[in-house]
């Protein structure tokens, strides 16, 4: 069988359980990825000794631009742990790079809240 071919029956869903896409493994070799971690694909070639299965060269294809785990978890319709081990193959392999998430932005001062309120109160 061709390692192309996709595991999903059109009635019944998926046929392959999401585990055995990851070998049994349910954590992932990095700790790099936040649900909101950017990931991109390097575009280094994927050399002949790689063990890549269909499913990471999915992944591969949708990381051409930057784009969040979550994003990517759902254009492949897989859950985000299994999501997590594939991506942490790529980022062994050097295939993919990954951003932390930008921190959140801290609040304005009180004292600027303040003035926005007392000036929209003097309209």
């Amino acid at each position: 069988m061709s390692d192309d071919i996709e595991w999903v029956d059109e009635e019944a869903g998926p046929v392959v359980r999401p585990y055995a896409l990851t070998g049994g493994r349910t954590r992932s070799s990095s700790t790099a990825f936040d649900l909101l971690s950017m990931v991109v694909a390097t575009g280094s070639a994927v050399s002949a000794s790689s063990h890549l299965g269909s499913e990471h060269r999915r992944l591969l294809g949708l990381m051409r631009r930057t784009r969040p785990i979550v994003e990517v978890a759902s254009d492949v319709g897989l859950p985000i742990g299994v999501i997590r081990v594939l991506l942490g193959d790529l980022l062994d392999q050097g295939l993919i790079l990954v951003r932390s998430p930008l921190p959140a932005a801290t609040a304005p001062a009180e004292s600027l809240l303040r003035e926005v309120i007392s000036g929209l109160r003097a309209l």
